[in-house]
Parts: C-alpha cells; structure tokens; sequence
C-alpha cells in the first residue's frame, strides 16, 4: 500500500511539472542587477532604483519576453512595507553577483524600464506577488537565456 502512495505521488508530481511547462509564465521580470539605489536610505527605503538588466514580460503576450535590456527599474514602497524592503534588501544582496533573479507577477507589475540618462521621476508601484526567487538550472529558458548572453 505505500508503494502504490509512492508511486500515485510520482506520478502526480510528474503531471503537474508537465503542466507547468506548457502554462504560461506568471513571472514579470528576469533580470541580472548590477546596482540597487535605496532612497533616502537604506535604513528606511520608499524608493528603489534596479540597475541592471531585464528581460520584461510581454504585455500582450502570455508566453514571451521582450529581448533583454539595460537601464534601471524605479519603484515606490507599497503599502507592504516590511515585506518589500525584505525583498529590496535580497535585490541589494545579488546585485553584481551575475544572478539571474526573477520577480513580479506579469498580471499585476507595470513596471517602465527606464534608459540610464532618465532622472527618477513618478515611480511604479512596487508589486509583491510571487517574491523574489533566483534563477538556477533554467540556462535553456529564453528569457535566462538571452540574459546570460547578453553583452553590450
């Protein structure tokens, strides 16, 4: 009888990452940070600014990512302070490492990439959806992909 629970449990874990391939991906943003900036501190944020760079969901596509780049996401504090700076702290930590992080629910960020030159003005709202999470083992996956390969 726990053999046939084991292999029941085998078999339903295997349905649902299949599944999950073929789903779309809820994810909003991959990116690779080079620099975080914490306004007015980084004690107390209510602004963040991520440099790096990004491979953004499509907003009319559920299933693909614009090409990858470079220039600075500004966000605003929501209203889940604790949390986002929880989750600014973590940005902070893998910035200039090469980590690929991946953030935000692609039904719910409406982030603008902005170009290097662009001063920080009017920022987005902060989306806390799915977390922040490291992108491991998923080098084939276009949107890694194109992030691992880009260069200047």
């Amino acid at each position: 009888m726990k053999r046939t629970g084991s292999v029941c449990g085998a078999l339903f874990a295997l349905a649902v990452s299949a599944a999950t391939v073929f789903a779309s991906d809820p994810v909003a943003v991959y990116t690779r940070v080079d620099r975080v900036v914490l306004e007015p501190n980084a004690e107390a944020p209510q602004t963040i600014q991520i440099w790096g760079v990004f491979a953004m969901a499509k907003p009319e596509d559920r299933n693909d990512y614009l090409p990858p780049s470079r220039g600075y996401l500004y966000f605003a504090l929501p209203s889940d302070a604790r949390t986002a700076r929880a989750e600014w702290a973590d940005l902070a930590q893998v910035a200039g490492t090469g980590q690929i992080v991946a953030f935000g629910s692609r039904y719910d960020l409406h982030a603008r990439l902005r170009r290097s030159d662009e001063p920080p003005a009017d920022p987005d709202r902060y989306s806390l959806n799915f977390g922040l999470s490291k992108v491991r083992g998923r080098t084939d996956y276009a949107p890694v992909r194109a992030l691992a390969a880009f260069k200047e």
